[in-house]
């Protein structure tokens, strides 16, 4: 499976933007992008769990707030929880489902998520999408901030479907446009995905705090 790292992120984004001239502006105007990565742990796939259908700050400060009670997050730890103390952490009904049922395959070990690092994309998927909760883009997510994964395009995330709109210049998009735009730049669209997301982030003044 291709990768990205510290070692080789930058050579991948210029890669990138040698083949779309507005990829190579934002580099140009911004720099590169962070190397966004996440440990490829429980507590991350909690966090991204969070994330699911609210901002990045929302499911940060309920993360935090589950942290402050628990410490990093553990599938022994979640499981102790009562309804009452997760609600009080800001998580919803469903959300709670989703991190029990995650917490509880991980007990089992019906994921362990050590061996997904060295599976292909598909059966990571597969593996995971297999647990109520969790969709596509969550594995999107997952894919490619906690294993480097380096062709990820998760059409499911607003903001790299506005970014695109805001670094093409178009004023729509669709799912098909944007998969059309990033088919020759496989298999880096992870990183055209991160170039895009930095554009739409420093153009909106979103401050990342995890």
């Amino acid at each position: 499976m291709n990768s990205f790292n510290a070692e080789n992120f930058h050579q991948l984004c210029d890669a990138v933007a040698e083949r779309d001239a507005d990829l190579k502006t934002v580099i140009d105007t911004h720099g590169y992008p962070p190397l966004w990565t996440r440990p490829n742990r429980f507590a991350t796939l909690v966090l991204t769990i969070l994330e699911q259908q609210v901002s990045l700050q929302s499911a940060y400060a309920a993360f935090k707030r589950l942290e402050e009670k628990i410490g990093l997050p553990t599938p022994v730890k979640l499981l102790a929880l009562t309804d009452e103390e997760l609600r009080a952490c800001s998580f919803t009904r469903q959300k709670m489902a989703y991190v029990r049922g995650l917490a509880e395959a991980l007990q089992k070990r019906t994921i362990v998520l050590k061996d997904m690092e060295a599976l292909p994309d598909d059966e990571v998927r597969r593996r995971l999408t297999a647990l109520k909760g969790i969709g596509d883009w969550t594995v999107d997510i997952y894919l490619l901030h906690s294993l480097g994964r380096t062709d990820l395009f998760p059409t499911g995330d607003l903001a790299l479907m506005n970014g695109i709109k805001m670094v093409k210049g178009w004023d729509t998009i669709s799912k098909e446009r944007a998969l059309e735009w990033a088919a020759p730049l496989r298999p880096w669209r992870s990183i055209a995905t991160m170039i895009v997301w930095h554009h739409y982030i420093r153009k909106r003044n979103i401050r990342i705090v995890h």
